[in-house]
């Protein structure tokens, strides 16, 4: 057995789970693995994530939050957060991208979906908002949409991005965004999407709807998860779906100044896309995954179609000169390494 695999086993016997059956459940775009556990009757997920890349205190701490405002997060069943390790209850394998692709009601589950956001953004900032979160200030949002000058534009191009136009493209997102970052912040659990979203059909209201890969949690915009769920990298979501959304939304959450919510929308859909279009890119140069680049091209339809709003006028023109249409497409995959 790997030095791992003791260090789990230790924890599982700690944890009353000793003789447990560990058997691979799933793998992320990050570092972390997840494992079904079975002892007796009983059923647990393993998550593991090696400290050295991954610091689990984010997740316990938003996870705990949500469950206290009443919404189904994952119970913590045990935890050893110095060796990346926790136990966390079973919601099932009911997520709402393969609920889609058995053929369920997608409006449906977009409405749950959104139900859950309307309650949180209903909450007053001192309540929904855990202890300790980080903003998604400026700093946070460029570094993201630096990934696709810093990624992307090398793997199509063959050549590192100047310094200059590097500076250019944060200058005109710094413009960008100046609007959006005044607004009043809530929980953004960032990654607000049918993979992350569990459909709990024994329980009642919003708790149906189970909530997964909230780690990344920040106090930012208001419209930043519900642009998450509506714009999709992984699929397309039907245009009618998409309009009955946001109309549900706005109409259940105040948001003061509509077109103010419009442009706050489009300028956080473009900022995603530019950063996904670079993480993509990077999860197959850097951690040989190249699944992730067929996704490429529908999230370049997104940010193209974002661009168009007169908010990212400089962010607009700074694509229009230094990525050309042409180069708006998928990297060829990167080279398989030779052994």
């Amino acid at each position: 057995m790997s030095e791992r695999g003791e260090t789990i086993t230790r924890f599982l016997d700690a944890a009353g789970w000793t003789g447990a059956e560990v058997r691979p459940l799933a793998f992320d775009a990050s570092f972390r693995r997840y494992h079904r556990v079975r002892c007796d009757s009983s059923g647990a997920v393993l998550m593991d994530a090696p400290p050295e890349r991954e610091d689990l205190r984010p997740f316990v701490r938003v996870a705990r939050h949500l469950r206290q405002l009443d919404l189904s997060a994952p119970a913590i069943l045990a935890a050893d957060e110095s060796n990346g390790l926790l136990l966390l209850e079973d919601l099932g394998d009911d997520t709402f991208a393969r609920l889609l692709a058995r053929g369920a009601d997608e409006a449906a589950l977009y409405r749950l979906a959104v139900d859950v956001l309307v309650h949180l953004h209903r909450l007053p900032a001192q309540v929904a908002l855990p202890a300790g979160l980080p903003a998604y200030d400026a700093r946070r949002l460029l570094d993201e949409a630096l990934l696709l000058p810093d990624w992307f534009l090398p793997a199509v191009t063959g050549w590192p991005v100047e310094d200059g136009v590097r500076e250019a493209y944060l200058q005109a997102w710094g413009e960008a965004l100046a609007d959006t970052l005044a607004q009043p912040a809530t929980l953004v659990l960032r990654d607000f999407h049918v993979d992350n979203l569990m459909r709990l059909a024994e329980r009642p209201g919003l708790k149906a709807c189970g909530l997964l890969d909230f780690q990344d949690a920040v106090a930012g915009p208001a419209a930043y998860d519900l642009m998450s769920l509506l714009e999709d990298a992984r699929r397309d979501v039907a245009p009618a779906v998409r309009e009955e959304m946001l109309a549900r939304y706005r109409a259940g959450v105040p948001v003061g100044d509509p077109d103010v919510f419009a442009r706050s929308f489009a300028v956080l859909a473009a900022q995603r896309h530019a950063k996904v279009i670079g993480i993509f890119t990077r999860l197959d140069r850097r951690d040989g995954k190249p699944a992730y680049l067929t996704h490429i091209p529908r999230v370049w339809r997104m940010l193209d179609a974002a661009l168009c709003d007169p908010a990212l006028a400089p962010v607009t023109r700074w694509f229009e000169r230094h990525v050309p249409t042409e180069l708006r497409r998928a990297p060829a995959p990167a080279p398989m390494a030779v052994v």
